[in-house]
């Protein structure tokens, strides 16, 4: 039985968490333009000279924090639903690694504690691999925020920064991609598992460049901390997400979870449900530095096959009716 304690350090793990995830950035970027109209400016001037320095480095591996990946508050976030990582397979560290995660959610909380930090013991589970979140460039244009995420092993997604990760002559990289993206959390309804899939394949393309395995990764109940509000797809508001993605690189969505004070009542606070994060087998891709249309559909219909065997294996041991499938889109 958790103690009261333990259970309000639990709830602050899972808040902070969401707090970083939607406030931080915005609330970075108004208090360094605040700051440059109080007796304070120099310190807003210092940090965008840093800024225009530093501009690349989340396109060149970043700048990772041993320290902050083991912050205690990652071991709460994780006992707060509780967030699980399961190993099926060896991956040495002799080779590098395309890990693409799925399903985004609201806040792809499970990718984020499993890789971004050291909450479930990574480094334990996969001696001498070296994980790397990626996640949309335009993130790393709010000041302190970028540099707070980049702490926790977090790059740019753009083909750059993927390059630079997969070039290094360190083997036992593994770069970590939302597949689906922000557009997926359009989808993220509890009991559903609709995946943006169907026509991704630049993880596959970029896999191909560097001769690197793909590894399916699912993250049961993902879907589940949050409740969506969903419009449909011939509604006016549904465009307006759509138009808005396209724009801005990430989908604004309704969605509610439970009073950081009270279960009965609504809030940011994700619901207390288990999180499993499930790493399948690594899928073998030979080096070629331009492939093909052809090559790249053979190893996403590999990819695609994978995932769902890999979700079909594990879907009845974390909760899920054995009549449930996943849908590509």
């Amino acid at each position: 039985m958790k103690t009261l304690r333990k259970q309000w350090l639990e709830a602050v793990g899972a808040y902070h968490y969401v707090l970083i995830f939607l406030f931080m950035g915005l609330l970075s970027f108004l208090l360094i333009l605040s700051l440059l109209f109080t007796s304070l400016w120099s310190f807003s001037v210092l940090y965008l000279a840093w800024l225009f320095l530093d501009w690349d480095t989340p396109n060149q591996g970043g700048r990772r924090s041993e320290w902050m990946r083991n912050w205690t508050i990652w071991k709460y976030l994780r006992d707060y639903y509780p967030i699980k990582l399961v190993k099926t397979a060896e991956l040495p560290p002799d080779r590098n690694y395309v890990f693409g995660s799925h399903p985004h959610g609201i806040m792809c909380i499970g990718t984020f504690c499993n890789f971004a930090t050291e909450g479930n013991g990574f480094s334990q589970h996969f001696p001498g691999l070296r994980p790397s979140l990626v996640v949309l460039a335009t993130l790393f244009y709010f000041p302190i925020y970028r540099d707070y995420i980049m702490c926790a092993g977090v790059c740019s997604v753009n083909r750059e920064g993927l390059d630079y990760i997969l070039s290094q002559p360190q083997r036992g990289q593994a770069v970590v991609i939302m597949i689906g993206g922000a557009h997926e959390s359009l989808y993220a309804i509890p009991g559903e598992h609709h995946l943006v899939l169907r026509n991704r394949k630049g993880f596959v393309r970029l896999a191909l460049r560097h001769g690197a395995s793909l590894v399916p990764v699912y993250s049961f109940g993902e879907n589940e901390v949050f409740r969506l509000k969903v419009f449909a797809a011939d509604s006016w508001q549904h465009l307006c997400q759509i138009i808005f993605k396209k724009l801005m690189g990430f989908s604004p969505c309704i969605f509610w979870g439970r009073s950081f004070f009270s279960a009965n009542s609504w809030g940011l606070l994700p619901f207390p449900v288990p999180i499993t994060t499930v790493v399948g087998r690594p899928i073998p891709v030979p080096q070629c530095i331009h492939p093909t249309d052809e090559e790249v559909d053979h190893y996403h219909m590999l990819y695609m096959k994978a995932l769902e065997q890999l979700f079909e294996e594990h879907k009845e041991s974390c909760g899920v009716p054995a009549s449930t499938h996943l849908t590509f889109i």
